[in-house]
């Protein structure tokens, strides 16, 4: 949740993500943080760089959790959760990361320490993540996917 407060404070976003809002606010950033706008060896292009990276990285973060994208991948992450078992968790911070069988990985933002503690202590994991986890947490899909062995 730090993560997507701090990249909204970063677009001035106070809401909901609007696409097209985030995609002015992306290229006013870039133009301002532009790297080539600063002379070589000038301090001011070191923290350009620092900055135009954080720009880059927030700009796609929020595009994938944006209520757009969301409903553009819905099917396919039905899909995935209703037929797919989970074949790997991982929690770091408040982001639960799951691999389903089919492969794909979805990161769930916001998910305390007691929450994934009952879900690894639930008898039944499936269920727990089906009525606990994907309803009501942020999620985007992760570019990590289950490695073939």
């Amino acid at each position: 949740m730090k993560r997507i407060s701090q990249y909204k404070k970063l677009f001035g976003i106070e809401k909901e993500i609007d696409l097209k809002m985030l995609k002015k606010q992306y290229r006013n950033l870039v133009k301002e943080w532009h790297p080539d706008k600063f002379q070589e060896g000038d301090a001011k292009r070191e923290e350009a760089e620092v900055n135009s990276r954080a720009i880059i990285d927030g700009y796609h973060f929020l595009v994938s959790i944006a209520p757009e994208t969301t409903a553009a991948n819905l099917e396919a992450y039905t899909e995935t959760i209703t037929n797919s078992g989970i074949a790997d968790y991982n929690h770091k911070g408040l982001v639960l990361e799951i691999t389903f069988l089919d492969g794909t990985t979805y990161e769930y933002f916001g998910v305390a320490k007691p929450i994934y503690s009952k879900m690894i202590n639930s008898n039944k994991l499936n269920r727990f993540a089906k009525r606990t986890i994907y309803p009501n947490y942020t999620y985007r899909k992760s570019k990590r996917a289950l490695q073939e062995v």
